[in-house]
């Protein structure tokens, strides 16, 4: 039968589990991918301290982290892969920080109700790289948060800002009462 033709050859068996076979292209893009994107760390994995400055770092007891899925453009990946973080600090409960730099983080940061700092990031389709941003903007928040405001100093005009002032009123009032009724 093979040998007449027009005859139809037998199909072609199935991969397991009824998938098609990947094309070597395929399978050397997977690979690719999986050496660039590291699978992303289980949510209950111990989170690593954050350190601030060389005086301040954050305990991983202070952090906490989930993943949801992320909006926006994407496709179908976006449908399947909890992508966007949502990094935590325990603002209220830590010790790793002076009162004067919580106080302009109450003021600086998106809180929660229980007064935890919330710092989410959805900018790529890693978890992993998400997670690191999160941790790389809370670091930023803190640092921001550390530097104190300039006092302002109060200034008064100088005697010749004032006699230029009031001569400047006197020109526009005279031109204002030019602008009257005219007597003939």
């Amino acid at each position: 039968m093979e040998g007449r033709p027009g005859a139809r050859s037998a199909p072609r068996p199935l991969a397991p589990l009824g998938r098609r076979r990947a094309s070597p292209g395929a399978l050397a893009r997977r690979a690719i991918v999986r050496t660039l994107c590291p699978p992303p760390p289980p949510e209950d994995a111990v989170m690593e301290p954050l350190v601030i400055s060389s005086r301040i770092t954050l305990p991983a007891s202070d952090l906490s982290w989930s993943a949801a899925r992320s909006g926006g453009p994407g496709g179908q990946n976006v449908n399947k892969v909890a992508t966007k973080v949502d990094l935590r600090f325990d603002l209220e409960g830590t010790d790793a920080l002076p009162e004067w730099v919580k106080d302009r983080l109450r003021q600086l940061a998106t809180r929660d109700a229980e007064g935890r700092v919330i710092v989410v990031s959805s900018e790529t389709r890693s978890q992993a790289t998400n997670l690191e941003d999160a941790r790389e903007r809370l670091v930023e928040l803190v640092k921001r948060a550390m530097q104190r405001p300039k006092r302002r100093k109060r200034t008064k005009p100088s005697r010749g800002a004032k006699r230029r002032r009031l001569e400047a009123k006197r020109r526009n009032a005279e031109k204002k009462k030019r602008r009257g009724k005219v007597d003939w």
